[in-house]
């Protein structure tokens, strides 16, 4: 899964009232864990795990931007499930705003699936 590349370290600053802590940054792995928790109503895999996550991008400003895509564009969840992946992300502490992107392009295909989706779901 492509992140954003590494950024430069934060620095606090410094105020007449004394020096300031630096932002708290978003975790990549807690991302990650919240996006293991959604599924797809009509496969009992995660969304995560059957490729549907194609990037996440994380600013410096807690600012979190997911590409995911659909199984198929006539997916009957193409409403509720980039819906519940901008809530869960919502909930990753540091988080400040969440966009959530649908993309057709590459198309999603079985490949895509991790090998436990495939072993889950019997598909060597």
């Amino acid at each position: 899964m492509p992140t954003a590349p590494a950024a430069e370290p934060v620095h606090g600053a410094w105020t007449p009232d004394g020096a300031t802590e630096p932002p708290a940054r978003v975790s990549e792995d807690g991302v990650i864990a919240v996006l293991k928790t959604v599924f797809d109503p009509e496969i009992p895999i995660d969304i995560y795990e059957l490729g549907l996550i194609y990037a996440v991008e994380i600013a410096d400003d807690g600012k979190v931007k997911v590409e995911m895509t659909l199984t198929t564009p006539s997916c009957p969840s193409a409403q509720e499930l980039p819906a519940q992946v901008e809530e869960a992300v919502r909930a990753v502490p540091n988080v400040t705003d969440v966009t959530v992107e649908v993309v057709w392009d590459p198309p999603w295909d079985q490949s895509r699936m991790s090998e436990d989706a495939r072993l889950a779901l019997n598909m060597f």
